[in-house]
């Protein structure tokens, strides 16, 4: 050892023998965090029926607390306010209900009891037109026979009563958790809020009732403009229909203005089916009058009607509105695809609310300002 290495500390060497002090802290962290990953998992799974149904009644008291708002600052009480709402609701929900199955067992049965006659006048067209001889006697001897089979089904509906008597309770019973949690929500949403938000900092109060609030402004303005959009898409199909003289022109609009609306992106051309396929049936040139007439009604929805109805609302983009549908119906089924739209619009209008834009920038570095904007595009 030379004489300017002897005041100098040894170089320090790692002992692989020796475990870090850390090391166990660390798994002892990843085993708790393992555990409570797995026991969440199964609560969830345990409770997913609960959590479903908290939800539901979560939006559902979103879309129906301006209502209860607006009484209220009537001069009205909540819980009374709450409870007119409420029987408004079930009252109007529960006529449209029976009027579209009525209307659609009345429609339904009357088609399959003209059916063969549609059926051979569509191929008489079919042959006279493309010079084909397409028969139909097979077809029409099992449309017969469907016939037969749809009369004697009453009688043997006995057999199925306990089955059917099962699932209606169930739906029931799950009906009424949903309005009980609604009902609490609205009536008691103000003091709700302020227990909520009294056991968080200020700066955390104000973000959660912003929140609370867009997210009531989102869902309601929603529901709201798609009921008033369904209601007149419903009228003017239903005056379509019969001037075309489609059969069943009443339940055709009604099943038209309610799918056109309430089913996420593809509404329109699940709902224009049905009525396209019926009057092909009974004429082809009536089916491309119904065709021509979607089509037509379809622009003036979307360039005059929505954007007056719907200027409450946020525009969502076609893909992100078409993805979160995909995604809700994942996760909690065919209310998750309905739920999903107001949904990402409440995420969309928070996050835009909270994030911060800047200019873009082009190639030459200069920020992408409106008169950059223009000379770029020329």
């Amino acid at each position: 050892m030379d004489e300017h290495s002897a005041g100098r500390p040894a170089p320090f060497q790692w002992d692989e023998t020796r475990v870090p002090r850390w090391f166990p802290r660390a798994v002892l962290y990843v085993l708790v965090a393992i555990a409570g990953f797995v026991v969440l998992r199964s609560l969830v799974e345990r409770i997913h029926d609960l959590l479903v149904v908290l939800l539901v009644a979560a939006f559902a008291s979103f879309a129906i607390e301006p209502a209860v708002d607006w009484l209220a600052r009537k001069g009205m009480r909540r819980g009374a306010a709450t409870g007119i709402v409420f029987v408004g609701v079930t009252v109007i929900g529960g006529v449209i209900v029976f009027l579209i199955v009525d209307l659609v067992v009345q429609q339904v049965r009357g088609l399959i009891d003209d059916a063969p006659e549609m059926i051979r006048e569509a191929t008489r067209w079919v042959n006279s037109r493309f010079h084909t001889k397409i028969t139909t006697d097979s077809m029409i001897k099992q449309i017969q026979r469907y016939q037969d089979d749809l009369a004697n089904t009453a009688g043997n509906v006995g057999g199925r009563v306990v089955s059917i008597t099962g699932s209606l309770l169930g739906v029931l019973f799950n009906g009424l958790t949903v309005a009980l949690f609604t009902f609490y929500l609205v009536a008691d949403g103000p003091r709700l809020r302020r227990n909520i938000c009294s056991v968080l900092p200020p700066e955390r109060q104000k973000m959660i009732i912003e929140l609370w609030e867009l997210a009531i402004r989102k869902t309601g303005s929603y529901l709201y403009s798609r009921l008033v959009l369904a209601a007149i898409s419903a009228i003017c199909s239903g005056v379509a229909l019969t001037i075309i003289g489609v059969p069943g022109p009443a339940a055709l609009a009604l099943w038209l203005g309610v799918v056109s609306q309430f089913v996420p992106v593809i509404g329109t051309y699940i709902g224009g089916a049905l009525p396209i396929l019926i009057a092909l049936l009974d004429s082809p040139v009536n089916a491309i009058w119904v065709v021509g007439f979607i089509l037509v009604y379809q622009q003036i929805e979307n360039y005059v009607l929505s954007p007056r109805i719907s200027a409450a609302t946020m525009e969502i983009h076609p893909a992100v509105a078409f993805g979160s549908a995909i995604v809700g119906a994942q996760l909690i089924g065919p209310m998750g695809a309905f739920l999903a739209l107001p949904a990402a619009a409440i995420v969309q209008a928070f996050i835009s609310s909270y994030l911060h834009r800047y200019d873009v920038v082009v190639e030459t570095g200069t920020p992408l300002t409106e008169q950059t904007q223009g000379e770029a595009t020329d």
